[in-house]
C-alpha cells in the first residue's frame, strides 16, 4: 500500500467509526433519558468522539480549499468544484447542531426524544454522508500526492488519538447497545 492508500484507508475508518458512534448514540438516546450512569458515561464519550472527529472532517475541507486557492486561479474548475461543495448541506457543524438538539431532549416526551435522535441519525447518514462522498471524490480527482498528508492531517499521533477515543466509546457502551468490533474492518 502506498501512502495515499494508507491515508484513504484511515479516513474511511474514521468515517465508519463516526457512523458507528452516531448510530449507537441515536439508539441509546432514543430509548434512554433516565439518567443512568452508563448512559451518561457513554453519552460523554460519544459526544467527545463526534466533536473531535467532525472537527477533523471540517478542517480537511478547509485545508483542501486553501490548497486549491493557493495553486489555482479563481476561474479554475477544480477550485470551483470545491467551492460549490463547500456550500452543500451536510456540514459537520450542522451534524453537531442536530446532535445538540437530540441531547437536549433527555427530559422531553418519548416521541420528541425519538424524533430528534432519528432526525440526527438521518442527517448523519444522508446530507453529512453525501457531503463526505462529494469531498472524497474531489480529493481523489484533484489532490496531488504531496497534498494528501496536509489535507488529511493524518499521522501516527492522530491515528493513535482516534483509536483511543473510539476505544473509550466502546468501553462504556450501555447494556443492549452494540458497536461492531474494530477487528471486523480494514
Amino acid at each position: 500500500m502506498n501512502e495515499v492508500e494508507l491515508i484513504r484507508a484511515q479516513m474511511s475508518l474514521e468515517r465508519q467509526h463516526a457512523f458507528d458512534v452516531s448510530h449507537a448514540l441515536a439508539a441509546a438516546g432514543a430509548r434512554s433519558g433516565d439518567g443512568l450512569d452508563s448512559w451518561q458515561a457513554f453519552r460523554q464519550a460519544g459526544v467527545d468522539y463526534l466533536v473531535w472527529i467532525l472537527s477533523r472532517f471540517e478542517e480537511r475541507e478547509q485545508t483542501f480549499r486553501d490548497i486549491l486557492r493557493a495553486r489555482s486561479g479563481a476561474d479554475d474548475s477544480a477550485r470551483r468544484a470545491v467551492e460549490d461543495a463547500l456550500v452543500m448541506s451536510g456540514t459537520s457543524r450542522e451534524a453537531l447542531q442536530k446532535l445538540e438538539s437530540a441531547l437536549g431532549t433527555v427530559s422531553g416526551s418519548d416521541v420528541e426524544r425519538v424524533g430528534r435522535w432519528t432526525d440526527f441519525q438521518h442527517f448523519f447518514t444522508g446530507p453529512w454522508s453525501a457531503r463526505r462522498d462529494t469531498f472524497d471524490n474531489l480529493l481523489t480527482q484533484q489532490a496531488k500526492v504531496s497534498e494528501w498528508r496536509a489535507i488529511s492531517g493524518i499521522d501516527a499521533d492522530s491515528i493513535f488519538e482516534e483509536r483511543s477515543r473510539y476505544a473509550r466509546v466502546r468501553a462504556v457502551l450501555p447494556p443492549g447497545i452494540e458497536i461492531p468490533a474494530p477487528t471486523s474492518r480494514v
